[in-house]
């Protein structure tokens, strides 16, 4: 399969591709795309015998990026952050009382900086026509998600006392519930390219 550089990403297939018009639009994706991070990551979902609950946040930064492209994937992460900074409680483990840069500097800080380079992965690899097929798709979300996690238990060390605590904190918990999220999304966006194909037949 040829991995050169496609010219177009998912959100690419439709509305304006140039001028103003075409920036307005990005405009609104990245408003479109901060809102439904802040969505994703208050949902919730409980598996039975896990003792920590799935957030949707990983499954929303996956995708974004890969619909988005790199660079419109990575401004969008960017931006969520930044209203996040501001004090907005847009953050899985966010509150009224705990928001902002003091929440941004704990625990889960490593995570949200691994988001801005999953989503620059992903759409990097949407770039090469990953995103078209299952399989390669399922490959570019893994590393994603590795991309995720690398930062993430490097700056989680520093709050335990050893690496086995780290696992413990950092990524045991979360496992069963990334592998169902990576499967979602390495199965919806090639199906979304099939949508179009079969729409413009």
């Amino acid at each position: 399969m040829a991995l050169a550089l496609n010219d177009r990403v998912l959100t690419e297939t439709f509305g304006p591709s140039q001028g103003t018009a075409l920036r307005m639009k990005q405009a609104i994706m990245v408003i479109l795309g901060i809102a439904a991070l802040a969505i994703t990551a208050k949902i919730q979902v409980f598996i039975p015998g896990n003792p920590v609950p799935i957030t949707l946040t990983t499954f929303g930064v996956l995708t974004i990026g890969a619909a988005y492209g790199a660079r419109l994937g990575a401004i969008t992460i960017l931006g969520y952050l930044a209203i996040g900074a501001m004090g907005f409680d847009v953050f899985a483990g966010s509150s009224a009382e705990k928001a902002g840069l003091v929440y941004m500097m704990g625990g889960t800080g490593g995570y949200l900086v691994g988001y801005v380079l999953a989503a620059f992965a992903l759409g990097f690899a949407a770039r090469k026509g990953w995103d078209r097929n299952v399989i390669l798709m399922a490959v570019a979300m893994l590393v994603g998600n590795a991309l995720i996690y690398i930062p993430g238990l490097l700056w989680l060390h520093q709050f335990s006392s050893g690496l086995e605590q780290t696992l413990a904190w950092g990524i045991t918990p979360f496992l069963i519930g990334d592998a169902l999220k990576l499967g979602l999304a390495a199965l919806l966006v090639p199906a979304l390219w099939k949508l179009i194909g079969d729409a413009r037949q």
